[in-house]
């Protein structure tokens, strides 16, 4: 059984390291994306060398997962294992859940209240065998001291974050303003060489002296002597970058890029553990057992300081980096946090806005009138030039500027770095989202268009990390129970259910996903071009209209048979046609400043094209969605009357979108005459069949449930043909001034 457990636990690391580094390469890669510095693979390229060697900063945090939460001289062999078991299967599955909602979590926070529930359900299970021990001697075995101090300092991270990004980033931008070109060829270096002074001291410095790479005599040097030691850094990095600027480098793409260097390297540094700890803790106790020659052997050698071999760390690293390079579903986490700090408003926002939100912007306008009514005007006025955001055409579809992306490193480097030096296990997640946050926020990100957004945002992503304390919580200590009482009976069949969701999460995708995740990728880094716009506009008309025709046909046969499936089914698809159109108007803006070389007319019709796709696919919706309610609140079916009318609507319907799709995939718009036609016949139809409804309804010979969603299908059939037919010539428009 040792054997087995030991095993999955290595096979659980590897899968540990894919999982988080997915749902952590948020952290060191968005600043760097969002301002577009370099291309891609250059960013993950520096990404990945500060991942290696942050891997070698990492043996003193390894000791969290030993004895930072519970003391292991408490427990013996076998329940130590069972222990690191449940842990390493709660965490797993429960980043991966998070990774797929493209919500970034904390795998700290993870690991933590996971060791805090997997040694609470054996400590439980103790008390309970075991009439000796009380429940009030819990405390021998749980740190909750330790424990509460790593909360603690999880927690204040989100507070102190924020308000270091807010400052960091309001006294940048009144120094440099959003157009700093000219103030910083003047001062640039100076400012750059603060930036490389925190990077190279807490990163490099303080970080590599338990690797034995930087000499213990210096590092002590450096402590003993942090003001002066920081005051020559920066003098001397200030002067080697004012040469380089001079020499025409771009010392501002090259601070980023250091940044992104530190950040990784703090990222490996601080939350390896959370992949590795477990599993290693786990190697080490079968070592002390077999050792030992005992299985009943406690577990006091874990309380010692861990020494981990430079090959496994560097193993571990190199696993992180082929993560980073070839996992795709990192790119669906960046993006929350990317949308979230964006300048431009009229980028589609991602999130809906709610009570609270809206209250909290309402509070901070009315803060703010209170505020300029005791501010100087001429302050007033100054501050507000140094804020005053580039046109549309002059910020090249980037996220935000440089001068943010660099205070985000800067900030966020910093804070994890001190973290790491103290050993305290900071979330590096909560670290660089709330930097990220509270630099837009100073920058004026969250203006009055997208405010209520961006804070329902923050906060579905703030509720989500509460979230994943209280389910790693409760997830690790159920399974952790269950492996104690059933033995080898539960632990197989849970570890292999776990192994198989895993790896059908991250190494087997459906065809149509991944080339949808290779579209939004290629589409974050790259964006559009007019040609590749012309070709998807016809592509996703092409798609909509075959699938509108497809849902509506099932749908009309489902509730003819009150097949409850088949129209949930068919709800679940009309509200992602809905959905996708939805999100393609609301980008309109940022494609239509593609378009401004093209002729005007052109744009116009593109604007109607994406109107009348999200129309049709609102009435298919107004259709599909009454008709699942009708059936799952087990309303009166329809008469055999009503489906036969519905029937003869659906051949009508059938015919014309038959057509249509036709036309649409030969780009050839010259039988919309006679779609004309087609369409004349069926709203002639309709008014027969409600004439015949009505007739029914006088003679009582139909519920009153059944009639109004008849009439719901039948008003929404012509709302949706009609703007087809409309669709069909603004598309047809929009090619023709696209080719002039």
């Amino acid at each position: 059984m040792y054997t087995f457990i030991l095993v999955t636990l290595i096979v659980l690391a590897l899968f540990g390291i894919v999982v988080g580094v997915v749902n952590d390469a948020v952290n060191f890669l968005n600043s760097a994306l969002g301002a577009k510095v370099a291309p891609y693979k250059v960013i993950l390229t520096v990404a990945a060398a500060g991942i290696l060697l942050g891997t070698l900063t990492s043996n003193g945090m390894m000791e969290v997962a030993r004895s930072g939460v519970f003391y292991p001289s408490q427990f013996d062999y076998t329940e130590i294992m069972l222990l690191f078991l449940g842990v390493m299967i709660g965490n797993i599955l429960l980043l991966d859940i998070f990774n797929n909602l493209g919500l970034p979590t904390s795998t700290t926070v993870s690991l933590v209240f996971g060791l805090l529930g997997a040694a609470m359900a054996i400590t439980l299970y103790k008390v309970y065998c075991n009439p000796d021990v009380a429940f009030s001697h819990v405390s021998q075995y749980i740190n909750s001291g330790k424990a509460m101090v790593i909360i603690s300092a999880i927690l204040l991270s989100v507070a102190l974050s924020f308000s270091f990004g807010i400052v960091a980033m309001y006294v940048s931008r009144i120094l440099f303003s959003f157009r700093y070109a000219p103030i910083f060829r003047k001062i640039g270096a100076f400012w750059c060489g603060i930036s490389f002074t925190g990077i190279l001291y807490f990163a490099v410095f303080n970080g590599l002296k338990s690797s034995g790479v930087v000499p213990v005599w210096f590092a002590e040097m450096l402590n003993m002597h942090t003001f002066y030691s920081l005051l020559v850094m920066w003098f001397v990095s200030s002067c080697v970058l004012w040469v380089l600027q001079r020499l025409g480098v771009h010392i501002l793409k090259l601070t980023i890029l250091a940044g992104t260097f530190s950040l990784a390297l703090s990222f490996a540094g601080n939350d390896l553990v959370n992949f590795i700890g477990v599993p290693l803790a786990g190697y080490e106790s079968y070592l002390i057992a077999e050792s030992a020659g005992s299985q009943s052997i406690m577990m006091t050698e874990l309380m010692k300081p861990a020494h981990v071999n430079l090959y496994i760390l560097l193993g571990a690293g190199i696993a992180m980096i082929l993560t980073l390079f070839f996992s795709k579903k990192a790119m669906h986490v960046t993006q929350t946090e990317l949308s979230l700090s964006s300048q431009n408003e009229n980028d589609g926002e991602r999130f809906g806005s709610s009570v609270i939100s809206r209250g909290l912007v309402r509070a901070a306008l009315n803060m703010n009138k209170f505020y300029l009514s005791y501010m100087p005007e001429k302050m007033q006025n100054f501050i507000n030039s140094r804020f005053v955001p580039l046109p549309e055409e002059e910020r090249k579809d980037v996220m935000y500027d440089r001068i943010r992306a660099a205070v985000n490193l800067t900030s966020a480097s910093i804070l994890i770095s001190i973290a790491t030096f103290y050993k305290l296990p900071l979330s590096t997640t909560y670290v660089v989202f709330m930097v990220a946050m509270g630099t837009s926020l100073a920058d004026r990100a969250w203006g009055r268009e997208s405010a209520v957004y961006r804070i329902t945002g923050v906060m579905t992503v703030i509720s989500g990390w509460f979230l994943t304390g209280f389910v790693s919580f409760l997830l690790t200590l159920l399974v952790t129970f269950l492996f104690v009482v059933g033995g080898m009976f539960t632990i197989v069949p849970i570890v292999a259910l776990s192994l198989f969701l895993i790896i059908k999460s991250n190494f087997i995708k459906s065809k149509g996903k991944e080339e949808k995740e290779d579209k939004l990728q290629k589409k974050m880094i790259e964006g559009e071009t007019a040609d590749e716009l012309l070709y998807h506009c016809i592509e996703e008309v092409c798609f909509t209209m075959d699938n509108v025709t497809r849902v509506y046909n099932r749908t009309l046969v489902a509730v003819s048979m009150e097949n409850r499936k088949v129209l949930k089914s068919m709800v679940e698809e009309s509200n992602k046609l809905y959905e996708d159109a939805h999100a393609r108007k609301c980008n309109i803006l940022q494609t239509l400043r593609k378009l401004q070389d093209f002729d005007v007319n052109a744009c116009q019709f593109y604007v109607q094209v994406v109107d009348y796709l999200s129309e049709v696919t609102k009435a298919l919706d107004h259709i599909t969605r009454p008709a699942y309610e009708h059936v799952d609140n087990n309303h009166e079916g329809m008469s055999r009357d009503q489906v036969k009318d519905l029937m003869c609507i659906n051949d009508d319907v059938e015919k014309i979108f038959e057509k249509m799709n036709v036309m649409v995939l030969a780009r050839d718009m010259s039988e919309l005459g006679y779609v004309l036609e087609l369409r004349d016949k069926l709203f002639n139809r309709i008014v027969e069949v409600m004439n015949n409804q009505l007739f029914r309804i006088k003679e009582k010979s139909t519920s009153t449930q059944s009639s109004a969603l008849f009439f719901t299908i039948l008003t929404e059939t012509k709302t949706m043909v009609l703007q087809s037919r409309n669709l069909m010539k603004a598309q047809n428009y929009f090619i023709k001034h696209m080719k002039d």
